[in-house]
């Protein structure tokens, strides 16, 4: 493994690590190696271990990417040192810290004086909910809306179902007048609601890691250095399309139509017993 300080064309001040052969971009602000040749091969640097100055990771160089083998002829294991060495400048530039002496990834991306106000004073992180703020209560399991203690807020335990995987997000039907989730019944409905609203709110995880750690048994510092410690979020609209309102309002007034045309046979005969 070798590092380069020229640069590729069109890429400003991206250094180069070579692992095996084969040249990577260091991408500070994706945090993630790139293969010069192919940018569509990357390898996440949060796939790879934790070391005590780096990181370590299981490597193929016929794919030129992580191998699934632990060990065999096609599986090197390569160690890289933090982004703070290999990139100082990128480093300093996409956290605008100008003096990284004696700082790691985990200083930049763990905001200290957020962990400070999560850890030691408590303090929990808010969701802006169209206009209003939210705490992130995990031990309730809940949004909890500030100053309104009649709403019950949106539980985490009840939008399961409107969790969208790929993005890692939950996209739900919103009532801004009660400032609650409310639930769909896809099988009947016939029309929009007109009291509802769609937005889109991170995962429980990702909005209070550290409340999330705790709750599963887990030191309050895992998995920061890759979400980060945000404690102010914004809700994002989304739309019905994207709960599949529409679609679902189709097909059933398609359905209740066939009904119609077609009534039961059993309609108007009399119970056989």
């Amino acid at each position: 493994m070798n590092t380069k300080n020229e640069l590729p064309e069109g890429v400003a001040k991206m250094p180069i690590i070579n692992i095996e052969g084969c040249d990577f971009i260091v991408d500070v602000a994706k945090f993630e190696l790139r293969e010069q040749a192919n940018p569509d091969n990357t390898i996440d640097i949060f796939d790879m271990d934790e070391t005590d100055d780096g990181y370590a990771f299981n490597y193929s160089p016929a794919k030129r990417n992580l191998s699934s083998n632990l060990r065999g002829p096609d599986t090197v294991r390569i160690e890289i040192p933090e982004l703070v060495i290999l990139d100082p400048e990128g480093m300093s530039r996409q956290y605008n810290v100008k003096d990284l002496n004696g700082k790691t990834d985990y200083d930049l991306r763990v905001n200290p004086e957020a962990f400070h106000n999560r850890v030691d004073k408590g303090k929990l992180p808010e969701i802006q909910i169209e206009g209003h703020t939210f705490y992130v209560d995990l031990r309730m399991d809940k949004l909890r809306p500030k100053d309104d203690f009649i709403s019950d807020g949106i539980r985490f335990s009840d939008i399961e179902n409107y969790l969208d995987e790929q993005r890692d997000i939950y996209i739900i039907p919103y009532d801004p007048r009660k400032r609650e989730f409310t639930d769909i019944d896809y099988e009947t409905i016939t029309e929009i609601p007109k009291d509802l609203v769609v937005i889109e709110i991170p995962t429980d995880y990702k909005l209070d890691p550290i409340g999330w750690n705790r709750l599963h048994g887990y030191p309050p510092t895992y998995g920061l250095k890759e979400v980060g410690l945000p404690l102010n979020f914004v809700a994002s609209r989304a739309t019905m399309e994207d709960i599949f309102v529409p679609q679902k309002i189709k097909e059933n007034i398609e359905s209740m139509k066939k009904q119609t045309d077609n009534p039961s046979n059993s309609v108007g005969k009399s119970r056989k017993i």
